[in-house]
C-alpha cells in the first residue's frame, strides 16, 4: 500500500498550465470559475468532456484554449464546425488520454466521473503530472496502480473530495506515523433522518435533493446511499497509506468541519470552511500555495452549533461495503464500483426501486471472482464483469 500523496518538491512561479478533464460537470464549472478567477496564476491549456459538445465549444472560446477532446465521437463534426480554427480536437474513447499525453501542461484536474476517468488519470501520472484527483473512481478501482506510479514519475497526486483535501491539509500538522486515525466527515445526504421504509421507496426526486452540497445527480444519489462515503473510505486507504480501522465515518449535517486527522497524543486537527467546492479546487490547483480564494469566508455569527453523530450502518448497509471492500482488496472496488454505477443508473431509468442500488451492488459484489495482486487489465476486466452481473441480476 502507497505510504501516502506525492507531493511536488519545488514551488512554481509562474502561470500553471492546468487541462480539465470533464469541463462541464459540476466540478469541472467550478474549476472554470476558480481559474477565471486566478487567471495571473492560471492558464487553462487542455479541455474535455464527455458529450455536452456545445458547452465545451463555448469553454474552449472563452479560455482560448489550444486543445479539446470529446469521449462521444458522434459530437465530433458539430464541435469541429464551431471551434476556433487552430484549435486541435481530440475525439472517442482514447481522445482524453491523447489530450493528456500530448498538451504541455503543469496540472489536471481528473473530474470525470465513474470509471471511464482511470485511463487519462493514469496516463497524467505517468507523464509525472501533478493531479487534482475528483475522480475517486480512479483510486477506489486502480489504488494499487496509480499510487506507486505516481511515487515513481514524481508527480504530486492532490485529492479534491473536500473530505480528502480537509484530511490532506491536516497531515501537515504531524508526520504520518504519528496519525491515530481520520474521521471523514458525511452530511448524510438527503435521508439521514429518514427511516428504512423512507429510504426504500425513496424517489429520484428525492435522492437529488441534497440539503447542503451542489453536485452532478450520479454524485448526489451516491451520497443519499452513502455509496460516496464507502468508496471515499477505500480512496482513503490509498492516498494516505491506511489501514481500514484507521478511518471513520462521522455525521455531520452541516457540512462545515470537512474531516478531520486524529494524532496519537490526542489531537485532532480539522479543516473548515463553506460547503463549496471551489475551495478544494483552488487549493489543488494551487498547492502549495494559498491565495485569495473566490468563496466567501465562513461566517461564525451565522453558525448556531457542530453536530456529529455516528452513521447507521443498517439504513446505509453501503457503508459496510466500503469497509469490506477495503480489508478485501483485489479487485473488490473496481466491483463495488461498477455495481454501483450500474445499478444507479437502473434507479435514474426508474427500473429498481431506490432501495435497491445497494442491494444489488452487494449481490454482485459478494459473487466477485478473487484476484490476490490485479494487474490494469485485471482491473478493467472485473469492472466489465460487474456490469453484465448488475444485468444478470435484474433479468436482462
Amino acid at each position: 500500500m502507497s505510504a501516502g500523496p506525492v507531493l511536488p518538491a519545488i514551488l512554481f512561479d509562474v502561470s500553471r498550465r492546468v487541462i480539465i478533464l470533464g469541463s462541464t460537470g459540476s466540478i469541472g464549472r467550478s474549476a472554470l470559475e476558480v481559474a477565471a478567477a486566478l487567471r495571473e496564476e492560471v492558464t487553462v491549456v487542455g479541455l474535455a468532456a464527455r458529450r455536452n459538445w456545445q458547452l465545451l465549444a463555448e469553454q474552449a472560446v472563452r479560455f482560448r484554449v489550444g486543445a479539446v477532446a470529446i469521449a462521444e465521437e458522434a459530437h465530433y463534426d458539430n464541435l469541429r464546425r464551431i471551434l476556433p480554427t487552430g484549435t486541435r480536437l481530440l475525439a472517442g474513447p482514447d481522445g482524453l488520454v491523447e489530450l493528456v499525453r500530448t498538451c504541455d501542461a503543469d496540472f489536471v484536474l481528473a473530474a470525470v466521473v465513474g470509471a471511464d476517468g482511470l485511463p487519462a488519470t493514469l496516463a497524467a501520472v505517468d507523464r509525472g503530472l501533478d493531479v487534482g484527483l475528483a475522480n475517486k473512481e480512479s483510486l477506489v478501482i486502480a489504488g494499487s496502480l496509480l499510487m506507486p506510479l505516481a511515487a515513481q514519475r514524481g508527480g504530486a497526486v492532490i485529492p479534491v473530495d473536500s473530505e480528502h483535501s480537509a484530511v490532506f491539509q491536516a497531515l501537515h500538522a504531524g508526520r504520518r506515523e504519528e496519525v491515530r486515525r481520520i474521521h471523514l466527515t458525511a452530511s448524510g445526504g438527503p435521508f439521514w433522518q429518514w427511516s428504512a421504509e423512507q429510504i426504500e421507496r425513496a424517489t429520484l426526486a428525492d435522492a437529488l435533493n441534497h440539503p447542503t452540497w451542489s453536485m452532478g445527480p450520479k454524485i448526489t444519489i451516491d451520497s443519499a446511499t452513502m455509496m460516496n462515503k464507502a468508496l471515499e473510505i477505500i480512496e482513503a486507504q490509498w492516498l494516505f497509506g491506511l489501514a481500514p480501522e484507521q478511518i471513520e465515518v462521522l455525521i455531520h449535517p452541516e457540512s462545515i468541519v470537512h474531516s478531520m486527522v486524529e494524532f496519537r497524543d490526542g489531537s485532532i486537527i480539522a479543516q473548515l470552511g463553506r460547503p463549496d467546492m471551489k475551495t478544494p479546487i483552488q487549493y489543488a490547483m494551487t498547492y502549495p500555495r494559498r491565495l485569495s480564494g473566490i468563496v466567501e469566508p465562513l461566517d461564525w455569527r451565522q453558525v448556531r452549533g457542530l453536530h456529529f453523530e455516528p452513521p447507521d450502518f443498517e439504513r446505509f448497509p453501503a457503508l459496510r461495503l466500503g469497509y469490506q471492500a477495503a480489508r478485501q482488496g483485489g479487485c473488490s472496488g473496481a466491483v463495488l464500483n461498477a455495481a454501483n454505477e450500474a445499478a444507479v443508473a437502473r434507479f435514474q431509468a426508474g427500473q429498481i426501486p431506490f432501495g435497491g442500488i445497494v442491494r444489488v451492488a452487494e449481490q454482485v459484489w459478494r459473487r466477485q471472482p478473487a484476484v490476490a495482486r490485479p494487474g490494469l487489465q485485471d482491473i478493467l476486466a472485473a469492472d466489465a464483469w460487474a456490469r453484465r452481473e448488475v444485468e444478470r441480476c435484474l433479468g436482462c
